[in-house]
This record gives C-alpha cells, structure tokens and sequence, in this order.
C-alpha cells in the first residue's frame, strides 16, 4: 500500500484594509481605531516570509506615495505575490493592487481609477507648480497599470481622467486583473474615495499633540473623590479627546 500525503502550502497574508497611509500617520488612525496600511506595516511581514505572499485588498486609496512604496516592495519581492480584490481596489489601493504576479477579483468586487489630486493655495506660480506635480504624480501612476495591462499609456490616462469603475469582469477584459475568484484562495498628494477618513495635515498634527501629552502624562495615584458644582471640571479623558479633535471642538 502506498502512502500519500498532500502537501499543504501556506501563504503569508497582507492585509490591505482601510486608508493607504504614511509610516508617520500610522499611528493616528491605529489611535482612532480605524483601519490603515503602511509602508512599514507591509514590510515587516516581507522580513518574516520566506514564501510566497497574497495580499488581500479593501480599500479606497490613500497616499499615492505610500502606494508607490508599497507597490515597489511587492514587486521587488523574491516569491510569488497574489492579490486577492475582496471589495474595492480604488485610487491608490488599484496601484499596490498591480503589483500581483496574479490578481484575483472576487465577483462582487470592483476597482477604480482616477488621477491624483491634491489641496493648494497661492498664487498663480504656485498652482502651475502643483499643476506640473500632479502632471508627474499621474505618470507614474500610469507606469504601474501599463506594466500590468500593456494598454497604451493615452488610453490609460484617459480612463483616469473619466474616473473609472470597473467590475470584475471589466478589470479583467481590460487586463488589470487576471481571474474572477469567489473569494481568496486562503478561505499629501491624495488619490483616495469611500467611506475610510483621510486626514489633512492639520488634523494629524493636533491629534499628534494629543498622542504626544497622554504619552508624556505619568500615572498619579489618588482616590478619586466626587466633583461638586463649586470644583473644576476633571481632565477629559483620552476618548473625549478624541472626540473633540474629530468634531473640532478644541476646548
């Protein structure tokens, strides 16, 4: 009699849920609750694989230089990586996305993509630069689709430009994705949409002030007594701190 045993191959998993963020404002949204990728986040699993990789994706972009980061480390990685598209794979989360040797989209899932965008002020030389920056930012975008789908780059370009949505089907009938699944295998330049928060500059610097205080503030020891009328009100606590950055209430 002949003894058979399968082989069970396993696959580190990447996930990438929510916002498409910097190492620096990682911290923020972990804060928050709310869900993030980084750079960094991405290549601590890579240091500890040493085998093939799928990366499961649902999300609605983020920075598009976080993006390129993480997109260049897939693509640099020495095994096999597998996208799996389980929702949306819009702006910046479709770049990391091409980074798959295979991508698989779940057929309820679409993908989206369009140019970058970005808030400015000033004057006129001041938007010609920032229009000049996009301009750049959006071709190599355009690099990373190109290299998957082997469209020409006009083409390209002009879906971004009419901010396409894609299905499953038309991901793949247009080469950005490779299969239609029914689910994984293994059961501030801004180019972002949905639903997860993108926080502009000067709402992550007042959260990072309030990150930086609760870090510094010792424990105190003390019986807490009741506060009458004539008492000052107690410190707000770390989730009503929170609270009031987010409603911008800062007093």
């Amino acid at each position: 009699m002949i003894n058979q045993r399968k082989e069970v191959i396993t696959m580190t998993k990447i996930n990438v849920k929510g916002a498409v963020v910097s190492n620096d404002d990682a911290d923020i949204y972990d804060w928050l609750g709310y869900d993030c990728v980084s750079p960094n986040m991405v290549e601590d699993v890579l240091n500890n694989s040493d085998g093939d990789v799928e990366v499961d994706i649902a999300s609605g972009g983020g920075s598009v230089f976080a993006a390129s980061e993480i997109y260049t480390m897939l693509k640099a990685y020495s095994g096999k990586v597998v996208v799996n598209i389980q929702g949306l794979a819009a702006s910046a989360a479709s770049v990391i996305a091409m980074a798959g040797d295979e991508i698989n989209m779940s057929p309820t899932s679409q993908m989206m993509i369009h140019k970058a965008s970005t808030v400015s002020w000033g004057n006129a030389d001041d938007f010609a630069h920032d229009s000049k920056m996009l301009d750049v930012t959006d071709q190599s975008i355009v690099n990373a689709y190109e290299a998957k789908t082997g469209m020409d780059r006009s083409d390209i370009l002009q879906l971004m430009a009419n901010e396409t949505w894609m299905t499953a089907q038309d991901a793949v009938d247009k080469g950005f994705a490779d299969n239609i699944s029914t689910g994984s295998k293994t059961p501030q330049l801004v180019n972002a949409i949905g639903n997860q928060p993108i926080f502009d500059s000067n709402a992550i610097a007042k959260i990072k002030t309030v990150l930086a205080k609760a870090r510094d503030a010792k424990p105190e020891n003390k019986v807490e007594t009741p506060i009458n009328k004539k008492e000052e009100k107690p410190t707000p606590s770390l989730k009503d701190q929170k609270l009031a950055i987010i409603l911008g209430d800062e007093n």
